[in-house]
């Protein structure tokens, strides 16, 4: 029961997630009157980097959670390499597209994610996520073109750079799984600041010198970032860690909706018939993502890790506390059935 409860609040975390990104198109939207690309990219990420680092400062109980090692250092570079190339990609979409196909369009970034945990970290997909990867690979391509009253079609470059910004994220969020089991407010801080920087570094050697600074609009964009990014990326790392990459990708799969939602409220941008058809396609593909369930034998390796856990699990068996606390610990090979997502003790294939 206890599993259960667990699995459903990382299911709750994620869905939080969505809600906290889902202002993220809209109201970048909004500000990239006032900024480039590059340098709101960067603020987004300062601004989560700064917000966590002050929320990470006063928390308690920080010995739960274990810490960052060297051991995940290569993971931490590519994480910030492509933080700054999808948001910037994302940045050139938005000002060639509408605000609401551009939300509905980050859809794409589950099945970026799923296919990426398939092919290079071999988490298992059954088949109806393999349904849902269709139909949103399917809506995806109807809002990648431009259909007039003429049944003319032309090719959309702002929704082909929002695609290249959804694959680039999809490589990222498994790089990032790989470290959830390790403090989610030190991976937010290392990826805001990281990430931040290079893209203001980037912003200084190409976008500078057409720049009009205006303080307010940064203070927004820092604001934004610490809640469409900072607190959501927390919150999706932590879903990340008992769901996996995949799984956690498709309950994520409603930022989009509710994107779209806010980009009507704020805009009142009218709907297309190509937009209303992917709506529901894609609405159809989240729910059989979501709805999923994976249940078979399956066997545990030896393994030696840190992460915070408690003992009260089917994979915990090295103590008889029911603490929850962080420390090195081995996981004995063993047997067993049960239902179970792909997070970090089940990424057998």
């Amino acid at each position: 029961m206890k599993v259960f409860i667990r699995n459903n609040f990382a299911v709750l975390l994620a869905l939080l997630a969505a809600l906290l990104f889902g202002l993220n198109a809209p109201l970048s939207k909004m500000l990239l009157i006032s900024f480039p690309p590059m340098y709101m990219v960067s603020m987004l990420y300062l601004g989560a980097g700064f917000g966590m680092l002050f929320l990470y400062i006063f928390k308690k109980n920080k010995n739960k959670e274990a810490n960052l090692s060297k051991s995940d250092a290569k993971w931490a570079v590519l994480m910030i390499v492509l933080d700054i190339v999808a948001p910037f990609f994302l940045m050139l979409g938005l000002k060639l597209s509408s605000s609401a196909s551009a939300s509905l369009l980050f859809n794409f970034e589950m099945v970026a994610t799923t296919l990426v945990a398939l092919i290079f970290f071999k988490e298992s997909i059954g088949k109806r996520l393999w349904l849902a990867i269709g139909l949103i690979t399917f809506a995806s391509l109807l809002l990648t073109f431009d259909f007039s009253e003429n049944l003319l079609i032309s090719f959309s470059l702002g929704s082909l750079f929002v695609l290249i910004a959804c694959v680039t994220w999809g490589f990222e969020n498994n790089f990032t799984r790989n470290m959830s089991h390790k403090d989610p407010s030190q991976i937010v801080i290392l990826k805001g600041f990281g990430s931040g920087t290079g893209a203001l570094i980037v912003f200084f050697l190409t976008e500078y010198k057409s720049f009009t600074f205006s303080l307010s609009s940064t203070v927004y964009a820092l604001v934004l970032g610490f809640v469409s990014y900072g607190l959501s990326i927390f919150f999706y790392v932590k879903a990340q860690r008992f769901l996996g990459a995949s799984r956690t990708s498709a309950f994520y799969a409603a930022a989009p909706f509710l994107g779209v939602i806010f980009s009507f409220i704020l805009f009142r941008e009218t709907l297309s018939i190509a937009f209303s058809v992917s709506f529901f396609i894609m609405l159809a593909g989240a729910y059989l993502a979501a709805s999923e369930k994976h249940e078979h034998l399956h066997h545990h390796e030896l393994m030696t890790h840190t992460h915070k856990h408690s003992h009260d699990d089917l994979h915990h068996l090295h103590s008889q506390e029911n603490l929850t606390h962080s420390h090195t610990h081995t996981h004995q090979e063993m047997d067993h059935t049960h239902v179970h997502k792909p997070d970090i003790h089940h990424r057998h294939k």
